[in-house]
């Protein structure tokens, strides 16, 4: 459990620097520069995210349960993954309607991906895995609020023909890419059974 929780403070470490400490970031991006700065980011997440697997694979070898979700909680949890992942995809196909009204979408989906699983599974170790990240998400969607209500988010891209149903069919095309192939030989968990 020690390495995925020193992987979950890395990398949500990382990506939460704008939320508690913008002014510090803002200074390190002026004395690193944007590239320095984004390639330090890059690697200190991919260490946090290396430690997350390996101690959450640690940490199902020997599992603590903690409750046991009622059945239906799977398909419930299948559903909401696929929220996110058209959410995800929102965040990043330009021009999209998802992105224009929910403003934060790769946020969004994050929450839902981590309720899902919470609700899905009752051990210590996804409790502490995906509580860690429901928590990020609501902390930053708020973080987010903020920002746009002060003025300071990027402005909106105008909205194109044709790109949201691009990003649906992405999110959708890689839900059911994970959901019913990759899930299982990488995690070993099939969703759906």
């Amino acid at each position: 459990m020690t390495y995925l929780i020193l992987g979950l403070a890395v990398f949500l470490g990382v990506h939460s620097v704008r939320m508690f400490a913008a002014a510090w970031r803002e200074r390190q991006i002026s004395r690193l520069g944007r590239s320095r700065w984004r390639a330090i980011y890059a690697l200190l997440s991919l260490i946090g995210f290396g430690l997350i697997v390996w101690g959450f694979g640690l940490a199902r070898e020997t599992p603590v349960q903690l409750w046991g979700p009622p059945p239906g909680m799977r398909h419930l949890a299948a559903l909401l993954n696929l929220l996110a992942f058209v959410l995800l995809a929102g965040a990043y196909v330009p021009g999209n309607q998802i992105k224009a009204r929910v403003q934060h979408p790769m946020v969004l989906g994050v929450t839902l991906w981590a309720l899902g699983h919470l609700l899905a599974n009752g051990n210590v170790a996804h409790v502490v895995l995906f509580g860690s990240f429901l928590l990020w998400a609501v902390a930053d969607f708020a973080a987010a609020r903020r920002r746009d209500r002060l003025g300071l988010a990027v402005p909106s891209e105008p909205t194109q023909n044709g790109a949201t149903g691009i990003a649906v069919a992405i999110g959708v095309a890689s839900w059911m890419a994970l959901t019913l192939w990759l899930h299982g030989l990488l995690i070993g968990v099939r969703p759906l059974g």
